[in-house]
């Protein structure tokens, strides 16, 4: 849809660049794995952000907040019209707004509660969550394992976990911006997320986490779908994650005010791109 939308912004003259905004097509080696823009969907839009660190370095928001906002800035001033696309929800704010981050875990902690979560079971630590910061548990699913532990070690290093309120960050927008989700109905859409897996397993992605285990790749690059039970040859399993993710990504953009919700069932790329630019985007918009 972005390389559609940019069609129809140099139509009208405009100068459109691609910036990324997922947490895991930063890394260098695993794009079949994250979905990376191919050579070929590069060579129609200008991708920014991708396949820039490699699958060995740790990898933060904070520090991908610093890059994603300059180079937005630096769309703008050369008078180009940037298309953030993705990817993560934490990421899209932290490209997008002034997002003041929370430190990191000191060593040890984060490892602590992952085998916490490991021995006793993700709900029992929401269940946990829930009794210490019921507000933060009650905009935390169960099953979202990376949200529940984070919250729980802003507990443990003695900062409020976040909560509900955070959905509500678009007042804070650095530039004016469009914002729009895709949605789809959800048997249709586990059905694509199913053939994607299968499609990325055939372009060779268990070979690709092979490879970036060998090198050494470090705890964020792992955290990629897939990574883990592709490297188990479990195919399955990383349909079900994928499904599980998808599903809490649609929950998230629903809370997200202002968004604009397009069916991507119901029409074609072309077609949502065109529902989003034309008519012409208001002068103030970005």
């Amino acid at each position: 849809m972005a390389i559609a939308a940019a069609e129809l912004l140099r139509a009208r003259d405009e100068d459109p660049v691609a910036i990324s905004a997922d947490a895991l097509q930063v890394y260098r080696g695993l794009e079949t794995l994250t979905g990376a823009a191919t050579p070929e969907q590069q060579a129609r839009l200008e991708h920014r952000l991708i396949s820039i660190v490699p699958v060995t370095d740790t990898f933060s928001a904070g520090r991908f907040a610093e890059l994603a906002r300059a180079e937005i800035d630096a769309a703008l001033a050369a008078g180009r019209m940037p298309i953030v696309v993705g990817g993560t929800g934490l990421y899209l704010q932290a490209a997008l707004t002034d997002l003041e981050l929370r430190p990191p875990p000191p060593p040890g902690l984060r490892e602590r509660i992952e085998r916490e979560a490991d021995e006793r079971g993700l709900e029992a630590l929401h269940a946990a969550l829930a009794e210490r910061a019921p507000a933060a548990a009650a905009a935390i699913e169960p099953g979202d394992r990376t949200r529940v532990i984070r919250s729980l070690e802003l507990l443990e290093m003695g900062e409020e976990p976040v909560g509900a309120e955070s959905r509500l960050w678009t007042a804070s927008l650095r530039h004016p911006t469009t914002l729009a989700g895709l949605t789809m109905e959800l048997r249709a859409l586990y059905r694509r997320i199913d053939a994607r897996v299968d499609a990325m397993v055939a372009a060779g992605a268990i070979d690709e986490v092979r490879e970036a285990a060998a090198m050494g790749a470090s705890a964020t690059a792992r955290k990629a779908l897939g990574f883990e039970e592709l490297l188990r040859g479990d195919v399955e399993a990383m349909k079900r994650r994928t499904r599980n993710f998808a599903r809490r990504q649609l929950t998230w953009m629903r809370r997200v005010e202002g968004i604009r919700m397009l069916d991507a069932g119901a029409a074609s790329p072309a077609e949502l791109a065109g529902q989003l630019v034309l008519p012409p985007l208001n002068e103030e918009e970005t």
